[in-house]
């Protein structure tokens, strides 16, 4: 199944013991991936960005499961300030924050590797040379095993992956930003400020790398695909909306499925890994039915091209 497992509100939101079940129900149902970060929920007032990992590391340890499962976090947006709820005090990506944060990572997941370490952020204050060499130094003493950029713009990714290969170090190999199947207005600026939409220019980009691997968060836009109580987001308020929210409808009546099934079935269906944020049973029961529906060409052009 290559969905990954959103846990933002593991071990706040969702207590522990619901956190233990979910992650049970994932993994029986062949679910590997589980995405996390070194400062999940800290934007959550008492929250200091431990919560999350120290829940999957308690699950980990409970369950001695650690090899089978794919576990991904991420580095540069801890607050270096005690209830700051901004991004204005991250960590960035120094190399000394770099080896911080992940030794702060092993510690509360209970391991001694992450098998796809993310930058969180795209730290302009730090030369791409020094964040690269830091992770490169973590990849050889076997601390990490897959390098991914999150929130960063193509143009960036590429130089970063061409300093890589220049100097023989690990490579950015993933990639996650934020995309649905609803399309915003261009120029659109989000209001979570260290978020990254996927554009055309960045897709194209991961089609043609075969190397790179996109995931992307976000997808279900918190239930506003089916929830009365979630409005779409204004941004994605413009005259293409209408058209494709019919054609997503209509083909999941066709299809007995639900409306968020099917956006996750689009997005495996171009190769891409969906993460989604499950804090229910029912939440992450739909997500996994969603890896079985088959979405053939003519299907997907209505999806794609909405009359």
């Amino acid at each position: 199944m290559n969905i990954a497992l959103g846990t933002i509100d593991f071990g706040t939101r969702v207590a522990l013991k619901d956190t233990f079940a979910l992650l049970d129900r994932f993994t029986e149902a062949g679910g590997t991936m589980i995405d996390t970060a070194n400062n999940y929920p800290f934007w959550n007032e008492g929250c200091t960005g431990d919560e999350s990992e120290a829940a999957i590391g308690a699950w980990l340890a409970a369950r001695g499961n650690r090899d089978s499962v794919v576990l991904s976090t991420k580095v540069g947006g801890r607050p270096t300030i005690a209830g700051d709820t901004t991004l204005g005090s991250a960590e960035g990506l120094s190399a000394k924050a770099v080896r911080a944060g992940v030794e702060g990572s092993l510690r509360r997941l209970g391991t001694d590797y992450v098998d796809v370490y993310w930058s969180h952020i795209d730290d302009r204050s730090v030369p791409l040379e020094e964040s690269l060499g830091a992770f490169d130094e973590l990849a050889r003493a076997g601390a990490i095993r897959r390098l991914g950029a999150s929130n960063m713009v193509t143009w960036r990714l590429e130089r970063a992956r061409n300093l890589a290969a220049a100097h023989g170090w690990m490579p950015y190999t993933a990639l996650q930003l934020r995309h649905t199947y609803l399309r915003p207005r261009p120029l659109t600026r989000l209001p979570e400020s260290g978020h990254v939409l996927a554009t055309d220019e960045s897709l194209a980009y991961a089609r043609e790398e075969r190397d790179l691997t996109l995931w992307v968060y976000n997808t279900l836009m918190s239930g506003a695909y089916t929830r009365a109580d979630r409005p779409v987001p204004e941004f994605y308020d413009h005259s293409g909306t209408t058209g494709r929210l019919r054609a997503l409808r209509e083909v999941a009546d066709e299809l007995g499925a639900t409306p968020n099934q099917v956006v996750l079935a689009w997005l495996l269906a171009q190769g891409l890994v969906p993460i989604v944020g499950a804090t229910t049973t029912a939440q992450l029961d739909e997500a996994i039915g969603a890896a079985g529906i088959t979405l053939d060409e003519a299907l997907m052009a209505r999806l794609d091209e909405p009359r």
